[in-house]
């Protein structure tokens, strides 16, 4: 099973913490967020581990793992920076952005999804993103699930808690299958022009993952509870209930 990380980005919500690193090295408590990120996975034995890299990428560089990079950055989204790996893209593959932190029990979740394409939804999100948020809505994303799990709709801005069943994590596995799927997407919409009515170029993982539910892929939820850590902007970063949530967090078996 290959990992690759989305680690290009600058993380400008999170100056001045950023001003001399990429936004997945910013550290709490000593540790950084890819080092957290890191530590499960080598923990699970889950390898190759491609990094791809786009601002301050020489700081990446870890033993285990490989790197990749994204040279326009600074221009680009999340897509963008998948596909300066295309190479990569071949078999079982998950793909994690570098700036969260997720148990060991949230990646086994993933692990053991049959689905060809598999996305990890926190169900009990609210709480956190009121604790984030004094608006819960604010940074929210719609995501509509159907009865037997299959995820019907992502990434939209919501107008009212009833469109959120779920918030997307930013952590999802494709089968090789899956992978197909997402290659075939992806260069389809550069044929056009556009992907979910963005530039490609511009366009988020939930964009990408949107257009194929509306080409009538499937795609699996994968629920789990807590136990992940997203770190967006200097509140994040700060905040007691990041630092409790990563408390909560276990790597090593007990």
């Amino acid at each position: 099973m290959k990992v690759i990380i989305l680690a290009a980005g600058e993380g400008t919500r999170l100056r001045p913490y950023t001003l001399d690193r990429p936004k997945c090295l910013v550290e709490i408590d000593g540790q950084s967020l890819l080092d957290r990120q890191l530590e499960v996975l080598f923990v699970e034995h889950i390898e190759p581990i491609i990094l791809i890299g786009g601002y301050r990428s020489e700081m990446l560089q870890r033993p285990g793992t490989e790197m990749r990079s994204n040279p326009r950055y600074a221009e680009t989204n999340m897509v963008w920076t998948l596909f300066c790996a295309e190479a990569e893209l071949e078999g079982d593959v998950i793909v994690s952005y570098g700036d969260i932190v997720y148990s060991r029990e949230v990646l086994n979740a993933l692990l053991k999804s049959a689905a060809d394409i598999a996305v990890t939804i926190d169900m009990d999100w609210e709480t956190y993103w009121r604790a984030r948020n004094e608006d819960p809505l604010q940074d929210a994303e719609t995501l509509k699930l159907s009865p037997d799990g299959r995820i019907l709709e992502i990434g939209r801005k919501p107008k009212s808690l009833d469109e959120i069943e779920g918030q997307y994590m930013g952590l999802m596995k494709f089968s090789a299958k899956g992978v197909k799927i997402l290659r075939k997407v992806f260069h389809e919409a550069k044929i056009s022009g556009t992907l979910c009515g963005k530039p490609v170029e511009k366009a988020y993982m939930t964009d990408l993952l949107q257009e194929m539910i509306d080409l009538d892929y499937r795609i699996d939820a994968v629920p789990v509870y807590g136990q992940w850590v997203e770190v967006d902007t200097v509140s994040d970063l700060t905040s007691p209930v990041t630092h409790s949530r990563l408390c909560d967090i276990k790597v090593t078996s007990s």
